[in-house]
């Protein structure tokens, strides 16, 4: 296995998803579950949070070293600090290049595996480019358009995504205000589709009511956008309730 150094600074995974993206082109895109290279700009920009277009960028820069159909920034010599990263990198396989890319997000494929829902459960690439799409790129889109959303820019924004508490976004107007609306973000990959209200979300919402709100982010696959909805148990998201049976399994012993 190749050695992969500790500490990656922010702009170095920036830089090492567009060398991945330029040296392994359409493998690369098949190995992270992506379908264009669009969509693996729009939904690995935010969720390393930048924009789409500076995962592109990168990308061209290294595309003059590499055999595929693009030329890249081929006018100018490559930037000598993406020439330190690509040769610290160059060690790296295929596969342990993608699963270099996937923890830049925190991914780990042995905890999904085991979690994946009907929508994902092709793969472990489709698995980690929708777990991308309806978490960290939908949250992350989120937090860049809030502040000229006019229903959120006057709110102190929270993030309670690892807090359980039923939402993704707490919005007060002041900090130390008791008072807040929620906010639950949801990301689809196309203009349409279904999203998944959980019980806990559900629940949430019924105390709530009109202080919460889902926020959905679509066509991560083009160009993404939002729509929002206030106190979805109204009937604005047309709920139909499902019931999913799981088997858990476990091993006994005598002692």
């Amino acid at each position: 296995m190749p050695i992969i150094p500790q500490r990656i600074t922010p702009r170095e995974k920036l830089i090492l998803a567009g060398l991945y993206l330029s040296k392994y082109d359409l493998l690369g895109l098949r190995k992270l579950g992506f379908e264009t290279f669009k969509e693996a700009f729009n939904v690995i920009g935010y969720a390393l949070g930048t924009r789409p277009a500076t995962i592109k960028n990168y990308r061209d820069e290294f595309d003059p070293l590499y055999s595929n159909r693009r030329k890249g920034w081929h006018k100018r010599p490559i930037r000598d600090y993406c020439v330190r990263v690509s040769e610290k990198y160059d060690n790296l396989d295929s596969d342990s290049f993608a699963e270099l890319i996937k923890s830049f997000v925190g991914y780990d494929e042995n905890i999904w595996s085991e979690l994946h829902t009907k929508e994902d459960a092709g793969n472990g690439n489709t698995r980690f480019a929708n777990r991308l799409i309806t978490g960290l790129a939908a949250e992350q889109y989120f937090e860049s358009v809030q502040p000229i959303i006019s229903e959120f820019r006057d709110y102190v924004v929270e993030n309670t995504t690892r807090l359980g508490c039923g939402y993704d976004f707490r919005l007060r107007t002041e900090p130390t205000c008791q008072d807040f609306i929620a906010v639950e973000v949801k990301g689809l990959r196309g203009p349409s589709g279904s999203v998944s209200i959980t019980a806990k979300e559900h629940g949430t919402a019924a105390v709530l009511r009109d202080r919460f709100f889902p926020f959905i982010v679509k066509n991560f696959q083009d160009r993404p956008f939002h729509q929002i909805f206030q106190d979805p148990l109204s009937g604005t998201l047309h709920l139909t309730k499902t019931e999913i049976v799981t088997v858990q399994v476990a091993w006994l012993a005598k002692v």
